[in-house]
């Protein structure tokens, strides 16, 4: 009898989505006891030393064809049987590699990195000077020297000459896993000597005069507030002239204001809902569930009484939210609920914290998951509910490799462990709105506001009429009237900019052109922070100029209001109004978030000034106005969903009004006060919006009547990039009216992208409308994979999208 051997299938990183594909491996006799599916290993491919899963065990007679398993890196498995699973999930439809997909299951503190050094085995086999180069630099240095230091000291930009004096013999190499867990610290950055300017660069020099003035500071603020890279720091270390040390990060996120444990009193309505949602979640069958209600309902309060009784049944629950901003204040509510049964996941936590929480998960010390969509992964077992809060935010789906949606991983996590997925939200996206009208969700409705609280009162101030008579401050003067009166009476107020900066642009008023950002389509935003002109794709920033760089004229015009500006001119109004904002250029600090929404929940501050983050989820009772100081910006973008981004939005911020037993206004400045998009937000009537975007969407072909696909091309070059996408529609057409012909589909483009080119990268852009079925996605993989392994387009990245966060 034929005698067998154990073979895994592994995932190894690092391949490419034209050949990757479950790599059979033999496994050592002393790693058999261990080795089991959802265990890390290292393995060797080509002549590589790559990380890799064991997707699969199985049987194999021609062991000796096969490479043994490196390492076992794992004596139990870091991934369970039910996420494995939801890795081919993800492979199939967000055609992304099987390792990428396991790898966006796994906290960042657990991935290794492979380090390789060289030094001299045999320098009689050079052949060129270069390579006697390389052995004389080796020599020198008497230790083994680092891969990416020694492609640095030889001035190359790829290791091929390394590997090929490896295979010659010439040069040893080895390995080393490290694991990349390195952020107990923050770098900082200490003037060590001072000297003349004029032995700097100008980019060193800016270095110098930050730390001259403000001291110690981090690598990170200070890349920010001189627009210089970290390698310009890094000079100026290795010359001596700075000193880079480590201090500790905050331990922990500052402790949110005290909440009470209280039992959870819900009136009739709310105990209606309750108890459909109860029944359902008992049934023990898998199930989802739309809980709309409008703003200040008390949706939170029903789903945590909801969990509840899922955790009190011994079952998992997972809570996301959309943004890291609104973590804070519902982990506030978890931890006086369930104590240390809660852990949180998002992105804001350090490596080595985010490994923590996953950890007391992973061992059962940690039964309920709260944080952003990287919680939808949470190493759960024997889930009883997923809760998606504000379920419409587009911060759900990830834009990056694996580009998934929380949403359809909730759904199929469900689906394996009879779970009900409950959505929440005042203004549901229209696909989760049309699914519970069709069936295929169950519909909850909150329809009055909890207790006392009622909807706040809104106004639109026409921008038209405050030019007309003379106000250019961007601020109407009933909003001032308003801030005035909530100052006079001690009663805080937010204010809505959903813009960044402090100008938006600068033009030139003599050759009328607009400073652009070199490396994108884009101009460059004033930060008034800085000082500097930034663009906010690449990073690149340049200090604001005082002439025109084209024609030299000094007639430069700021125009356009960010929040930087917003605030400015806020502090020259109200002088003494104690003024925060909240934007990602505020909050570049860890736990900046947390700090500054507990001050101002804290009535340290009476204005609140941010983007997008301050509009949802926020519950603070003293808050009485809501202003929204542009909401005509966000209603004319070129993506279908422009009209339902800024209804949701302007809602979601009105609804943060009048929470407390106060009585609440809300002030939408705009140009546009009799368009339909912004009355139906004044009114907080989402079905009659829904009413008519559903129409839109019908007769446009748009999601829920259509999925879209963006298949999309990136390259240096403009011409071979427009070239690589015109090859990919004229394949697509070939195989779609042949082989595929009853597929429906529309193909518009190959066309650029909104922002055409970004980081010295060009863009182009095929829109598919079509089903998402397995015989579409399978059409979609086969010509992903040809046109991988077509050389003549090997410098054009390209991938699919499907149902985009944004089509442009």
């Amino acid at each position: 009898m034929t005698e067998r051997f154990l073979a895994a299938g592994v995932a190894v990183e690092h391949t490419l989505y034209h050949f990757d594909k479950l790599y059979d491996y033999s496994i050592p006799q002393d790693s058999i006891p261990y080795a089991q599916i959802g265990c890390r290993v290292m393995v060797y491919f080509g002549h590589s030393l790559r990380q890799g899963m064991i997707m699969a065990l199985h049987e194999t007679e021609d062991i000796a064809k096969l490479k043994p398993i490196s390492e076992l890196l794992d004596k139990e498995p870091v991934l369970s049987a039910e996420l494995v699973k939801l890795s081919f999930f993800m492979k199939d439809r967000c055609f992304c590699t099987l390792f990428d997909a396991c790898r966006a299951m796994l906290p960042s503190g657990l991935s290794l990195k492979v380090m390789y050094s060289y030094t001299v085995q045999d320098e009689t086999a050079c052949e060129s000077e270069t390579e006697r180069q390389v052995c004389t630099y080796l020599k020198a240095r008497k230790t083994p020297v680092r891969h990416d230091r020694l492609l640095k000291a030889m001035g190359l930009t790829d290791g091929e000459l390394f590997a090929e004096m490896v295979k010659k013999g010439i040069l040893a190499r080895t390995e080393a896993v490290k694991r990349r867990l390195q952020d107990m610290t923050v770098k900082m950055v200490h003037l060590e000597k001072d000297s003349p300017d004029d032995r700097y660069t100008p980019a060193q020099t800016e270095v110098l005069h930050t730390l001259r003035a403000a001291g110690d500071v981090s690598r990170k603020e200070i890349c920010y507030f001189t627009g210089v890279s970290a390698a310009v720091v890094d000079n100026l270390v290795k010359k001596g002239i700075c000193r880079y040390y480590d201090a500790p990060p905050p331990k922990e996120v500052p402790p949110p204001a005290p909440v009470t444990e209280e039992a959870i009193a819900l009136t009739p309505v709310q105990h209606n809902v309750f108890a459909s949602l109860l029944e359902r979640c008992q049934s023990g069958k898998a199930s989802a569930t739309l809980l709309y209600g409008i703003t200040g309902s008390g949706k939170t309060s029903v789903f945590m009484k909801l969990i509840d009784h899922v955790h009190d049944a011994g079952r998992g629950v997972i809570c996301m939210v959309p943004e890291i901003a609104l973590t804070p204040q519902l982990l506030a509510k978890f931890k006086a609920r369930y104590g240390n049964h809660v852990a949180v996941f998002h992105s804001g936590l350090s490596l080595s914290d985010r490994l923590k929480e996953w950890k007391r998960v992973k061992n059962g010390e940690a039964t309920i998951a709260v944080g952003t969509r990287s919680a939808v992964f949470a190493p759960l077992g024997n889930i009883g509910l997923i809760v998606m809060d504000e379920e419409q935010e587009y911060t759900y789906k990830s834009s990056a490799t694996p580009r998934f949606h929380a949403r359809d991983l909730a759904k199929i996590r469900c689906a394996e462990n009879h779970a009900m997925l409950l959505l929440c939200s005042a203004t549901p996206s229209v696909e989760s709105f049309y699914a519970a009208e069709q069936g295929r969700y169950s519909l909850e409705r909150l329809d009055a506001r909890y207790g006392k609280a009622k909807l706040p009162h809104v106004i639109t101030a026409d921008m038209n009429l405050e030019m007309q008579q003379g106000n250019h401050s961007g601020y109407s003067s009933i909003l001032l009237d308003a801030i005035q009166d909530n100052l006079n009476h001690g009663h805080q107020s937010i204010l809505l900019l959903n813009r960044r900066g402090h100008h938006t642009f600068v033009s030139c008023s003599a050759c009328r052109e607009v400073i652009s950002c070199p490396n994108c389509s884009i101009s460059l935003t004033y930060h008034s922070a800085n000082g500097r002109l930034m663009c906010h794709y690449c990073g690149y920033s340049l200090p604001a100029p005082t002439e025109c760089p084209s024609c030299h004229s000094p007639k430069l015009r700021y125009a356009g209001a960010g929040t930087q500006r917003a605030e400015k001119d806020l502090q020259e109004l109200f002088p003494r109004a104690r003024i925060v904002r909240l934007d990602t250029d505020a909050t570049m600090q860890q736990f900046a978030y947390e700090k500054k929404l507990q001050a101002f929940r804290d009535g340290e501050y009476d204005i609140l000034l941010g983007t997008q983050m301050v509009a949802k989820g926020l519950d603070f009772p003293n808050v009485t106005l809501v202003g929204v100081l542009s909401a005509d910006q966000m209603m004319h973008g070129d993506d279908f969903r422009s009209y339902e981004r800024t209804f949701s939005l302007l809602t979601q911020v009105v609804g943060r009004s009048g929470r407390g037993g106060l009585e609440g206004r809300a002030i939408i400045q705009t140009c546009e006060p009799e368009n339909p998009i912004i009355e139906l937000a004044a009114a907080q009537d989402y079905e009659e919006f829904y009413r008519s975007e559903i129409l839109i969407r019908k007769s446009m072909l748009y999601p829920p009547f259509a999925d879209i696909c963006v298949t999309a091309f990136i390259g240096q070059d403009k011409d071979k990039t427009q070239q690589a996408a015109q090859t990919f529609a004229q394949n697509l057409s070939e195989l779609a009216g042949s082989e595929y012909a009853e597929l429906p589909m529309r193909v518009l483009g190959p066309s650029p992208a909104l922002v055409s080119r970004v980081n010295k990268q060009y863009r182009y852009r095929l829109i598919i409308k079509c089903k998402n079925t397995r015989r579409f996605r399978e059409m979609l993989s086969r010509l992903l994979t040809d046109f991988g392994k077509n050389r003549s387009y090997a410098d054009v990245t390209a991938y699919a999208d499907i149902d985009p966060d944004s089509t442009i």
